[in-house]
């Protein structure tokens, strides 16, 4: 990955721990994240090909193996108990980078008390709706609020894989990194949107929800979440969280 690839992706991350004091996320944790985060090459899959070539059915689910999944998985990969760091999520923003006009803001009721409980009933399938418009832009910044509970987290690590039916659009990588027990944090990823040609666009708008994709959230390799969503571009539509 070149220079100007890893500029594609932008991380802010402050954390605040229950006292209220404010501490960078550290660094550390991170060095070496311009190896690998924002739009995965082929490059990387790759380096990571024989490792892939022992998994079987029933062994932990790996970066390398969703990295090569040939389409959205039908069924979630982990159950909510695998969030054994208490990882609950409690805004979702999305701005057009070029416009800054806010997209998307969704926000959840988050309690003042960070408590170690894992959300069995937490949503994990959201569909969206967007306007045809957006597949006209070019960069977004998709800004998440979370909460950890009494673990630290490390190499916490975010895989998104998207799917119009059975065509990968594009694989986003990014490296979260360190997350401090009981502290509340704030990220940006900045998404590069694919280039997609005028067919494959009509046929998006034309058929909501047939765009899809995977949302897996390893900590030390191990993954630990996996969100699904739908996606519309047509009007008139309202994005809906439900349970899964």
């Amino acid at each position: 990955m070149d220079s100007e690839e890893v500029k594609e992706m932008e991380l802010l991350s402050l954390q605040e721990d229950e006292d209220g004091v404010m501490a960078d996320v550290d660094r550390e944790e991170l060095k070496g994240a311009e190896e690998w985060n924002g739009f995965v090459s082929g490059g990387r899959l790759a380096a990571d090909e024989g490792k892939l070539l022992d998994w079987k059915p029933g062994d932990p689910v790996t970066p390398q193996y969703v990295l090569r999944l040939g389409r959205y998985t039908e069924e979630y990969l982990c159950s909510p108990q695998d969030n054994i760091y208490n990882i609950s999520f409690s805004r979702f923003k999305i701005r057009d980078l070029e416009g800054g006009t806010v997209i998307l803001d969704l926000k959840r009721h988050c309690p003042t008390e960070i408590k170690d409980i894992i959300e069995l009933d937490a949503g994990r399938f959201i569909q969206y709706h967007f306007s045809p418009a957006f597949l006209s832009l070019r960069e977004i910044g998709a800004t998440v609020e979370f909460t950890v509970g009494g673990k630290a987290v490390n190499k916490f690590r975010l895989i998104e894989r998207h799917y119009f039916r059975d065509l990968l659009l594009k694989t986003f990588d990014f490296e979260i990194g360190f997350c401090i027990p009981h502290s509340r944090n704030t990220c940006e990823h900045i998404y590069c949107l694919p280039d997609l040609d005028t067919h494959t666009i009509q046929e998006m708008i034309s058929h909501p929800y047939e765009t899809r994709s995977d949302s897996f959230y390893f900590a030390n390799n191990t993954l630990i979440m996996h969100h699904k969503a739908e996606y519309s571009f047509t009007e008139g539509l309202e994005t809906s969280e439900n349970q899964g």
